[in-house]
């Protein structure tokens, strides 16, 4: 028999909202967010404007910085992953650049639409380049040339392995590999020589990308494989009208490094194929 006097729970506790709520919030929040935008350019046009009439140069290196250093900071204050918040901010800085460049050329495509997503499931999902896969003979002097010639710097991968390296550029990553990190690499570096091995396109679902590309006939390798830190790739075959090799990743578990574990399954897959 129940107690008369003992408290309703069910009446106690909150509704949860309802995901058309949410959703509503969400788009709200992204209308701010492009008002924040807008407002944000037209300042930096603002100071465009007084850059033409002074001798200070478009670019200047240590503001950049000092943006990119300063909104990481604001970032782990806020709890939003640092990594990401300063990809957001290297694309806006990358626009702010574009629009100062381009402040006294007319826009040859004045009348942009707001067209979607096309109609595949690759559109659908893919986001960026995640990193490029190169490789190298020589692994200390591949890494040494990017470091000291072209202003690389080593950042780590996921779990070291022997052989391997990860250079990185604001968010633009290589990942080298030489024949030291697995017999697979050394037969590929030993058949092909130095290059780009593959291309990995960061995508949002990695099963649901590759069921839209098997579904289109794209020439697959590989099944989606997962790591402990929770990349999920999978590999297409070498597209034998383009020469292109393609990987998608899928980071659904902590933002860190290239796993390499997942990076070697694509030599290994390549080696067992032949």
């Amino acid at each position: 028999m129940t107690d008369p006097a003992a408290p309703n729970l069910a009446a106690t506790q909150p509704a949860a909202p309802d995901l058309s709520g949410l959703r509503a919030r969400i788009d709200q929040l992204d209308a701010a967010l492009i008002a924040i935008v807008a407002e944000r350019l037209a300042v930096c046009r603002e100071v465009a404007a007084v850059k033409q009439h002074s001798d200070t140069p478009v670019i200047q290196p240590t503001r950049v910085r000092d943006v990119v250093t300063s909104r990481r900071q604001q970032a782990i204050e806020a709890g939003v992953d640092a990594d990401f918040a300063e990809q957001l901010f290297r694309v806006l800085l990358t626009e702010t650049h574009r629009i100062e460049v381009a402040g006294h050329r007319p826009d040859p495509a004045p009348d942009k639409q707001a067209v979607g997503a096309g109609s595949s499931g690759l559109d659908t999902v893919a986001s960026r380049v995640d990193h490029v896969v190169v490789a190298v003979p020589d692994l200390a002097e591949a890494t040494a040339s990017l470091v000291q010639r072209f202003g690389f710097h080593e950042v780590p991968l996921a779990e070291p392995h022997v052989g391997m390296a990860a250079i990185a550029a604001g968010g633009v990553t290589f990942v080298l590999v030489s024949p030291e990190a697995s017999p697979a690499v050394a037969h590929y570096v030993g058949e092909h020589g130095g290059g780009v091995q593959h291309v990995a396109l960061e995508v949002l679902n990695a099963g649901y990308a590759r069921a839209c590309l098997a579904e289109a006939g794209a020439p697959l390798l590989t099944d989606v494989v997962v790591d402990a830190d929770g990349h999920e790739q999978f590999f297409a075959a070498d597209d034998p009208a383009t020469g292109v090799q393609l990987g998608f990743i899928s980071r659904t578990g902590h933002r860190v490094g290239v796993g390499s574990a997942n990076v070697l399954a694509l030599f290994d897959a390549l080696h067992h194929d032949r």
